[in-house]
């Protein structure tokens, strides 16, 4: 089994905490978006991994690259770096890693993650994950026959078509098979909107014979903004608790109050301070008489005398005696 992650989309909602770190490698309940992502797939998966292909931006640096490997290694897999030089769409990112498209391949884009209990079932030709969501009409969504076989693929829909929304995570048997469709694409120009989509080519594998079907998740959550990520924070940190290590043993914590769920980082120091629930504070952070729920709080970051929720705070900053939400990026400070 290979797994390709496409991540280079530059996060410009995330902005300015994108300014410095990749989306997908901001940390969430302690660990990065697309290292919790890939531990989750590797979870379902029955097959040994060979490869976890990476498709990023050559300007996410070699830092980065290196723990993306770092991550694949960890499971027993190989990393491999592609690059996507130009946003040309969900089927050219996936191209970008042609190598890969080999065998029983798993697709999933780092810009979510999920809570779900399945095994992926490698007789079937393809499977697209979904969930039901109020407004389909700002999905990409699927329409079922009754055996549960996927019967039309539907972007956007602006009249009622189905409420299971494609949520960018896919199984396919044949990668080589798909590889030659995204290819098609790409030789043919066939285009939505300037870009080259994989919805296209599913449809078109749906209509030579592929069967498609449909799996759903327990929950589905995006990080997509400021907002989207605090929240994804706390249900992961809801989800995880008890099940992980979520306190470092090096951390210290003088007369505070710890709410749980919260992740405490290595060498956090925290004093006079009532931190939690849904709280993050990664590496080195330090807290001093401050009141703080709801939020991630990056490393080396010094919080004193503040009052804050809903928020997500850079590295190597700064906040002092403010009482506010915050999307304060990396070496900022607020006084």
């Amino acid at each position: 089994m290979n797994i390709i992650i496409p991540m280079a989309g530059m996060g410009k909602r995330m902005r300015p905490h994108t300014l410095t770190t990749a989306k997908p490698l901001i940390p969430i309940a302690g660990k990065p978006i697309v290292q919790r992502l890939v531990e989750d797939i590797a979870a379902t998966c029955n097959e040994k991994l060979d490869e976890i292909a990476y498709v990023i931006n050559p300007a996410f640096g070699k830092e980065t690259e290196q723990l993306l490997l770092e991550v694949a290694d960890s499971l027993g897999a190989k990393g491999k770096i592609y690059y996507q030089d130009e946003p040309l769409g969900t089927a050219h990112a996936i191209l970008a890693a042609k190598e890969a498209l080999q065998g029983n391949v798993f697709i999933a884009f780092a810009d979510t993650l999920i809570k779900a209990e399945f095994t992926i079932d490698t007789g079937k030709d393809a499977i697209i994950w979904t969930q039901r969501v109020k407004d389909p009409s700002q999905f990409g969504v699927v329409r079922l026959a009754e055996d549960g076989a996927i019967i039309e693929l539907v972007e956007k829909p602006k009249e009622f078509v189905s409420d299971l929304a494609i949520i960018g995570i896919y199984y396919f048997k044949d990668g080589e098979n798909l590889r030659n469709e995204l290819q098609y694409l790409i030789d043919n120009n066939i285009q939505e909107k300037g870009e080259y989509q994989l919805t296209n080519a599913m449809e078109h594998m749906r209509n030579k014979g592929i069967k498609f079907y449909c799996d759903q998740v327990e929950e589905w959550l995006d990080c997509g903004n400021k907002d989207a990520t605090v929240y994804t924070n706390q249900r992961i940190l809801e989800i995880k608790n008890g099940k992980e290590v979520l306190k470092a043993a090096s951390h210290k914590s003088t007369n505070s109050i710890i709410i749980e769920p919260c992740f405490i980082g290595e060498n956090v120091e925290i004093s006079n301070s009532v931190i939690g629930p849904h709280v993050s504070l990664e590496a080195n952070s330090k807290i001093n008489g401050s009141v703080i729920s709801n939020s991630i709080v990056r490393n080396d970051t010094i919080i004193s005398n503040a009052h804050i929720t809903n928020s997500l705070i850079g590295k190597s900053s700064c906040l002092k005696g403010c009482p506010d939400e915050y999307s304060l990026g990396d070496f900022s400070c607020v006084e």
